[in-house]
């Protein structure tokens, strides 16, 4: 008498578990296009291949309305690209509102032997002291697509921005030689990331060489 009901208890247990399989084959599926489409748009995103931003080429010229400084040998000269237009000109991004200033810097070798940069150092420091952070042009990519809250993006249009801020940096790689001279930039972050505006007593220190130099700019 109690074989039908088991019949029916059996049948009804099947039935649930088909329902969680198919609800489940479902949601595999529909995950696996969702990736799919997630890693689609992350290599169709800003640049499809190119750059994330566009980075005007490096020319290589004088760095004009600077400040000089010289000692044992080696002649400094440097300017802060304090407002926002001159790092859309450049990067395409608003440098001074993530808290980035770049330095235009000169250095010129006449101390008779080559220079290396493996101990050379690079401050700024404001008119209340406060030290300002160097930063590589790879932190320097990190905060700005952080500042701008780009997280979705084509890897490679990441390395390609990388690479275009690189090559406007100051090269610390290779010696300088004497009787030659070098330009770039070097980045900077304000002491707590926030926007840079408009610092007063900034002055730049190199160490390292063989004198400290210092370049006060206001």
């Amino acid at each position: 008498m109690n074989r039908p009901c088991c019949s029916v208890d059996i049948y009804k247990e099947r039935v649930r578990e088909c329902a969680v399989m198919s609800w489940a084959r479902k949601y595999r599926r529909r995950r696996r296009a969702t990736l799919g489409l997630v890693l689609a748009l992350m290599f169709a995103m800003p640049g499809c291949g190119g750059s994330l931003y566009k980075v005007k080429p490096k020319v290589e010229a004088p760095v004009t309305n600077g400040r000089d400084a010289s000692a044992a040998g080696f002649t400094v000269r440097a300017v802060p690209l304090l407002t926002d237009e001159e790092s859309q000109e450049l990067f395409e991004a608003n440098l001074p509102l993530a808290g980035l200033l770049p330095v235009k810097l000169e250095i010129r070798n006449e101390s008779g032997a080559p220079l290396s940069f493996k101990r050379v150092r690079f401050q700024l420091r404001d008119e209340g002291g406060r030290q300002w952070k160097a930063r590589s042009s790879k932190q320097v990519v990190s905060r700005i697509l952080d500042n701008n809250q780009i997280y979705l993006y084509n890897p490679n249009s990441r390395k390609q921005f990388e690479a275009d801020v690189r090559e406007h940096s100051f090269d610390l790689d290779a010696p300088l030689e004497s009787g030659s001279s070098r330009r770039g930039l070097i980045f900077f972050q304000t002491p707590k990331k926030e926007a840079v505006e408009s610092p007063r007593g900034l002055a730049l220190v190199i160490e390292g060489l063989p004198q400290p130099v210092e370049v006060i700019f206001n």
